[in-house]
């Protein structure tokens, strides 16, 4: 660190060789700093020796003021600094200087300092400066002295305002008044002596009808010096800093300085001891006393450390001076945690030739006095108790309790509020642990116990578990089940004296399909076994009131029922088709029976509309979710992964509707035709209008529709626009007629037949399947495995 300030102030300083900045660094005055005056070359090398040392501009800021830099002037060098590592980034310049908010000049020595010295983290955390406030009003008690500047205003009847320096000589200078001594006097006192002088030029000021305000404008800076620290040396700081905020300036003790024995020296005296511990521990700050001009801080090495750790709420290494114990030493450590053993602590201390191990006692706590290096070890209490005794299961309150000498288990059941109603009298289990600390059970007569039976009533002992048994347990968990027409149908648990009735309600009452036929299975219950009987059930058919909750016949169930309510033969709910497109009534048809078909629904609707075409009749049908599922399961064994697969599979994810084509023709030739479809719920019959053109579409040159002629073939119309462009697949074209059906060209040897070409029928040419062409390295690889197996070819042949 103190590298790093050399070679700050003396670019900042100077143009000139290394020895001339340290001489005058000497000096540590920088008053007369003019930041334009640098170079940029010593600016840069400012830059460089920031990142060499690891200092952020902040710390650095924090260092040239308490050296009397202007913050004008440090505003102008951070500026400058940043100009400079704006242009060096833009460089690439890989020495850039990495700027962290680092708010104290400690900080840059937290890394070197040992956390656990307790006193280390106030010097260490940058929410803590005792920055001194040079906002608050002056306070009476301060002492002038040269370099201070006083306001003075006079107010009244007569005014006058000026701003006083105080002198090197100690004196300040008033137009009319003269010089006036202030120096080495308090600001009271001075306004007293400033008011004397200026009554004899200004008479209203002595009568009274003006008054005089005398303030402090501009602190002076002082001069102390620092020794024992982490960054020691000269500093000038604010006239009204404390003895706290010059330590943190410097860092604090160095890692062998003194946190209680800090001296305050002035005029080569010792004027106070300083102990950091009574602000530590009681928040006390009468050692934070004011500075003076050349005052001298020193830190001595420190003479007694301790470690204390374990159990304790600030474990660390403390400082203890003479006479204190291991009592006070605790108060350090802000007392023993919640779990620390306290009878005895164990202290580690050193001899002249090896260590030893000593025990303290509790009622030695304040009579033991640590020496140099002692290590206490808190350790924690047993994980175990010296009076507990549990009693669970049926009891109002089972818990843990504390145990007394003579207690029963009576004592105990009386102690958890008694027994339960379901507690089971006949045996309790008491698990007691042995000295051995094995754990053994004693048989316990509840009823003999709670009656005062002296055998039954066992003398209890610390650790002894007692379980009460619930009668509850013991009883088996029924259930009954319900299926068919009943609105919530499932199992149900099985109580004593359910009947039919109790189990319809709790299911939420019958359906509306519910029939009077009820079939109850009951399991068979034996000892022996009848091989004549094979039957593992007992079938119970009983009638019911299908439209009535409650049954006349109420029978009642046992454990394991399982009752179902038959569905009444016939009741099928109306289930519609819909028909669209050219019909004379469009719209939803109910079906009227399950043989009903598309020609009957179509009679129902009045026929075809003149503007129908006869081609263009079709069934658009739901594809149902079982369906689905079928078909997502479908494995075409292309292996993991495969896009064919995984576009198959996407196809079906979408699927909701099929297509059925119907030919309408043959249907009014031949109602039997296999054309006249059997109708399902959910049907859409669509017929459609007709239309004269041909749609062409694909990888033709152009999307078009053309105009219907009776005999062209399908050719004629991928020619008429324009013919297949250089990614269509001639071959494999196909035709969607206006029923939905397609056809497809078909090929035999050197001879194609395409399909008929009909009104209102759509051509579509498909694109070519991608193929992959051989890199010039797959075929040089090839060519190579060829020449290869030519040549073990020839040797075979040679051999032979």
């Amino acid at each position: 660190m103190n590298k790093l300030i050399v070679f700050l102030f003396f670019w900042i300083f100077f143009i000139s060789t290394p020895a001339i900045g340290q001489d005058l660094l000497k000096s540590n005055d920088l008053r007369s700093l003019h930041v334009d005056q640098l170079s940029d070359d010593q600016i840069a090398q400012i830059q460089s020796e920031l990142k060499a040392n690891n200092m952020s501009i902040d710390q650095a800021e924090t260092i040239a003021l308490s050296k009397g830099m202007p913050k004008s002037e440090f505003a102008k060098l951070r500026g400058r600094l940043a100009a400079t590592k704006t242009a060096a980034s833009t460089a690439g310049n890989a020495g850039n200087v990495v700027d962290r908010k680092i708010t104290s000049v400690s900080e840059a020595s937290q890394n070197s300092s040992n956390p656990m010295i307790f006193g280390s983290e106030l010097f260490n955390n940058p929410a803590l400066s005792f920055a001194p406030n040079d906002k608050i009003a002056t306070p009476l008690n301060y002492i002038l002295g040269p370099g201070d500047e006083l306001q003075i205003s006079l107010y009244g009847v007569q005014e006058f305002n000026s701003n006083a320096a105080v002198s090197v000589e100690g004196k300040i200078s008033l137009p009319f008044v003269g010089q006036i001594s202030v120096s080495g006097i308090t600001i009271e006192a001075a306004t007293q002596k400033i008011k004397n002088s200026m009554s004899k030029v200004y008479s209203t000021l002595a009568s009274g009808q003006s008054k005089l305000s005398v303030s402090l404008g501009n602190i002076r800076t002082i001069r102390i010096t620092i020794i024992g620290s982490k960054l020691p040396g000269n500093y000038s700081i604010s006239s009204l800093s404390t003895v706290y905020n010059a330590l943190y300036i410097a860092g604090g003790p160095s890692e062998n300085g003194s946190y209680r024995n800090i001296e305050l020296i002035r005029g080569n005296k010792v004027i106070k001891h300083i102990d950091i511990y009574r602000f530590l521990v009681g928040g006390d700050q009468s050692d934070n006393l004011g500075l003076k001009d050349n005052d001298v801080i020193r830190i001595p090495v420190y003479k007694n450390r301790v470690t204390i750790e374990g159990e304790v709420k600030r474990p660390g290494i403390f400082e203890i001076k003479e006479g204190e114990t291991f009592a006070d030493l605790i108060s350090f450590a802000s007392g023993f945690s919640e779990v620390a053993y306290t009878a005895t602590v164990n202290v580690v201390s050193k001899t002249e030739k090896e260590f030893k191990v000593q025990d303290i006692s509790s009622k030695d706590f304040s009579l033991y006095k640590p020496k140099s290096g002692d290590i206490f070890k808190v350790s924690k209490i047993l994980n175990r108790f010296e009076n507990r005794i549990t009693i669970e299961g049926a009891v109002f309150r089972p818990n843990q309790f504390s145990f007394v000498n003579g207690m029963r288990i009576s004592d105990l059941v009386n102690k958890a509020d008694g027994l339960r109603e379901d507690a089971y009298l006949k045996r309790a289990m008491l698990v007691r642990q042995k000295d051995d600390l094995s754990t053994e059970v004693v048989e316990v007569n509840l009823a003999n116990a709670m009656a005062g039976d002296a055998s039954a009533n066992i003398e209890l002992k610390k650790e002894d578990v007692l379980t009460i048994y619930s009668s509850l347990d013991f009883k088996e968990n029924y259930n009954v089940s319900i299926e068919g027409e009943i609105k919530r149908a499932g199992v149900y648990p099985y109580f004593e004296n359910l009947t039919l009735n109790d189990l319809i309600i709790q299911a939420g009452g019958l359906t509306g399909a519910a029939s009077k036929k009820v079939e109850i299975a009951r399991m068979i219950k034996s000892e022996d076994l009848d091989n004549t009987n094979p039957r593992k059930i007992e079938l119970l058919n009983i009638e019911i009131d299908a439209l009535n909750n409650e049954q006349a016949q109420n029978i009642e169930l046992l454990p394991y029922d399982i009752v179902t309510i038959r569905r009444v033969a016939v009741f099928e709910q109306p289930e519609m088709v819909n028909v669209i497109g050219e019909v004379i009534y469009p719209g939803k048809y109910v079906l009227e029976n399950k043989d009903e078909r598309i020609a009957d629904v179509i009679k129902r609707a009045g026929g075809l509309s003149p503007q129908a075409n006869i081609l263009g009749v079709k069934i658009r049908r739901p594809v149902k979710g079982d369906q689905i599922e079928d078909l997502s399961r479908v494995d075409l064994n292309l292996g993991k992964g495969d896009t064919i697969q995984k576009k198959l599979t996407d196809k079906v994810i979408q699927l909701r509707y099929t297509t059925i084509p119907v030919d309408w023709e043959m249907i009014l030739k031949d109602e039997k035709h296999y054309s006249n479809v059997l109708l399902v719920p959910g049907d859409e019959i669509k017929v459609t209008a007709f239309d004269e053109g041909v749609k062409v579409s694909g990888n033709v040159l152009l999307n078009s529709e053309i105009p219907y002629r009776k005999g062209k073939s399908f050719k004629y119309y991928i020619n008429s626009v324009g013919g297949i462009d250089n990614k269509g697949w001639k071959r494999k074209s196909y035709i969607i007629y206006p029923n939905g059906k397609a056809d497809v060209t078909s090929s035999f040897l050197f001879f194609k037949s395409y399909p008929e070409v009909q009104p209102g029928s759509q051509i579509v040419v498909p694109a070519k399947p991608e193929t992959k062409k051989m890199t010039t390295g797959e075929i040089v690889g090839i060519a190579s495995v060829l020449t290869s197996l030519a040549g073990v070819v020839i040797a075979i042949l040679t051999i032979k």
